[in-house]
């Protein structure tokens, strides 16, 4: 039986994502204003970083926990979450302490736990055949939403940091407006809403071999995804250092590098559909693992082939992320759904904290490529553990 989705559902669902994700890296964008106009250190970075994995780790407990998005309308969720943190992401302009933007920045991610994964349930409420496909468009509008402050800071270099804030909130808050008016809750959603709460529900999902092998797998590719996206300025940075001679615009180049994953999503998600996602994933770890070894060898490379290495792993590094969260999707209890997609995400988001502080760590230490290696250790775990997955789809 084929789905019979609206032609505009899709669409909508992938505009209000890439709105709402708008305001992961918003704080990383005007990261350098912030610790100029604050006086604060160089490490500055890791910290506003680890402040919006840390808010988006306790905001996706707390909703798999709560069984929120299973036990009310995921849209009307989409739009509070997007609303309220819009509201956090702007309360950063009127910082005046490193810690009064750690919480706005925490908050920021706390309600973003109900915009990504909900993003993801909303889809898969929708969608039965070609789940893959989908949410293949719904992470690339995530990857394109998470540049974008790049983009705005690159467009706005001559404008006061704030614009950058200020135009993220206002983004997130109309896709929320947009997506409650332009989408139901879809035919395929099962309410939980006089269902007793299941405190049990996370051990009861990960008893499931293929579901504990699909988040596994997207374990290993959290580990490498978002040190990688924190670190691009960075490593455009450094590689400016080392070669004066060289010209070329770290937001810009920042918001390409990042950007291009979301084509890889659209294009892994049409493979899936022929393929299947285990077999899109295991090349995505391949070809991203391929690239943590080879970036150590980056800094001495021609400008172009620099940027040729850079685009490439921007490329592969989340092209398997919507095919883990689809594989995570099937292979849940149809009435933990939200929760199983919520619950993996927030480990993962775990993982992305003790990965992005060791990397800030040893790279303030000794400013040694070869420290990137340790991102390979994501790649390798995740094909290990994806090997496991028995069924296609």
């Amino acid at each position: 039986m084929r789905d019979k989705t609206p032609v505009h559902i899709l669409p909508v669902i992938v505009l209000a994502q890439f709105a709402g994700t708008s305001l992961w890296f918003a704080g990383n964008a005007v990261v350098n204003d912030l610790t100029h106009e604050l006086q604060l250190a160089d490490f500055f970075i890791g910290y506003i970083t680890m402040a919006v994995q840390a808010g988006f780790i306790g905001g996706t407990l707390l909703f798999a926990v709560l069984t929120i998005a299973d036990r009310y309308s995921p849209v009307l969720v989409f739009l509070v979450c997007t609303l309220a943190g819009s509201i956090a992401n702007g309360w950063v302009i009127w910082s005046e302490t490193a810690f009064t933007v750690l919480v706005a920045r925490f908050l920021t991610g706390f309600f973003l736990a109900g915009m990504y994964p909900v993003g993801m349930k909303i889809a898969s409420d929708w969608h039965r055949e070609g789940l893959g496909k989908a949410l293949g468009y719904l992470v690339g509008a995530l990857v394109v939403g998470t540049a974008f402050p790049h983009l705005l800071n690159y467009w706005g270099s001559d404008l006061p940091w704030q614009y950058v804030i200020a135009g993220t909130s206002t983004l997130a808050s109309s896709g929320g407006v947009l997506l409650i008016l332009a989408v139901p809750d879809g035919p395929y959603r099962r309410s939980s809403a006089g269902v007793k709460l299941k405190f049990n529900a996370v051990t009861t999902l990960f008893r499931n071999a293929n579901f504990r092998s699909a988040a596994f797998g997207y374990f290993g590719h959290m580990w490498e995804l978002y040190t990688f996206w924190a670190f691009v300025p960075v490593i455009l940075t450094q590689y400016l250092s080392e070669s004066p001679d060289v010209h070329l615009s770290v937001p810009l180049w920042s918001f390409l590098i990042i950007a291009v994953g979301g084509i890889s999503c659209a294009i892994g998600g049409h493979l899936s559909s022929r393929k299947g996602s285990k077999w899109v994933s295991i090349v995505s770890l391949s070809g991203s693992g391929l690239c943590c070894l080879l970036i150590p060898f980056g800094f001495s490379m021609p400008l172009f082939l620099f940027l040729v290495l850079l685009l490439a792993w921007g490329f592969f590094v989340v092209s398997d992320s919507p095919q883990f969260s689809a594989l995570v999707a099937h292979s849940s209890d149809p009435n933990l759904v939200a929760t199983g997609l919520t619950i993996v995400n927030s480990i993962g988001f775990a993982l992305t904290i003790l990965s992005i502080q060791l990397v800030s760590y040893l790279w303030l230490i000794s400013e040694s490529a070869l420290i990137f290696l340790i991102i390979a250790a994501g790649p390798l775990a995740g094909l290990y553990a994806i090997r496991n997955y028995e069924t296609e789809e």
